[in-house]
């Protein structure tokens, strides 16, 4: 196996161990998973620093393991929130693989908004076709996704590609 793959491996392995740990001291607070979104964090980061397989992995594997080591997300919106966190995982590495601008912090937010976008516009329309069909509003996607998730939204932009840099110069940055 290539230096690379076995960085790429342990770097999502740890992203995969944050998105079990970080919703575990948010929760303490009140709906604090859904206004802080601590569970993006890590699989955004993994699609930026890994690729996109790797993010890919952490989206679906952060939130089954979380559900079965400590029951959030309960297995209601399980699912939607593996379909979620897979897009942005995914997207995340698409994105900061294929958007090259001359300044690196440019493409790096570029990319992070984009799969932030993209994976709010998939967890809308899925839970709108299939999730919860027949019983979700646009003004209650509208809500979910971006009023209430505005602080997650904010810590995400100020602390993702802030990581992202820092990683990158202590060579740990592998896309």
């Amino acid at each position: 196996m290539k230096k690379n793959q076995t960085k790429r491996m342990v770097s999502a392995a740890v992203c995969v161990a944050l998105g079990v740990i970080l919703p575990v001291a948010f929760h303490s607070i009140p709906n604090a998973g859904s206004i802080f979104l601590p569970m993006h964090i890590p699989v955004l980061l993994c699609g930026l620093l890994c690729g996109w397989p790797y993010g890919l992995a952490c989206g679906v594997l952060a939130p089954v393991l979380s559900s079965l080591i400590t029951g959030m997300p309960p297995a209601a919106y399980l699912p939607s929130m593996v379909c979620e966190l897979a897009a942005y995982g995914l997207l995340s590495g698409l994105f900061t693989r294929y958007i090259k601008i001359g300044n690196r912090m440019v493409s790096l937010y570029i990319a992070l908004i984009a799969a932030m976008v993209a994976g709010r516009i998939v967890y809308g329309v899925l839970n709108a076709l299939i999730f919860m069909a027949g019983h979700y509003a646009f003004s209650v996607f509208i809500t979910a996704a971006f009023v209430t998730a505005l602080p997650g939204i904010i810590i995400q932009l100020i602390l993702i590609p802030s990581l992202v840099r820092l990683l990158e110069k202590a060579h740990l940055g592998l896309v």
